[in-house]
């Protein structure tokens, strides 16, 4: 069985679908950092220390290693076998999904809506396809 999709008459792989929908979301949580730090009230917040959620270097290190898994699964999803693939692509693409509709729900909870409210309905779109993509991705038969 063929592992491509068809779209406008051309067959694009599974895998690059996934690898451009993890490129989608890392570029989606870098447009919403990127959009914050040109907000003066969220970055004279960031600069005195009196965030929601004190800035830490654990917390940092955390958030790197959370940000740097889009940019390896982009890359993964094209190398790792097809089974290897379906598995991760389901297993990290639903934590993904879950971690962005937790950031939604505190952004929701805090009442303001802007920019970060906008972001935070984008940021789940693209794992939520990416599971999608994985479990609809055709068995191979061995």
């Amino acid at each position: 069985m063929n592992a491509n999709k068809t779209t406008a008459g051309y067959p694009v792989d599974v895998r690059i679908i996934l690898s451009a929908l993890w490129a989608a979301r890392m570029l989606s949580g870098l447009q919403g950092d990127s959009t914050r730090l040109h907000d003066p009230a969220a970055l004279k917040e960031l600069v005195a220390g009196t965030t929601a959620v004190p800035v830490t270097d654990e917390l940092l290190l955390a958030m790197s290693i959370i940000f740097a898994v889009p940019i390896f699964m982009s890359f993964l999803s094209l190398t790792l076998k097809d089974k290897a693939n379906r598995r991760a692509n389901r297993a990290i693409g639903m934590f993904f999904v879950v971690f962005d509709l937790a950031f939604l729900g505190l952004v929701l909870f805090q009442g303001s809506f802007s920019y970060e409210t906008f972001w935070s309905f984008v940021y789940p779109v693209f794992p939520a396809l990416i599971v999608w993509y994985a479990w609809k991705w055709p068995q191979q038969e061995a």
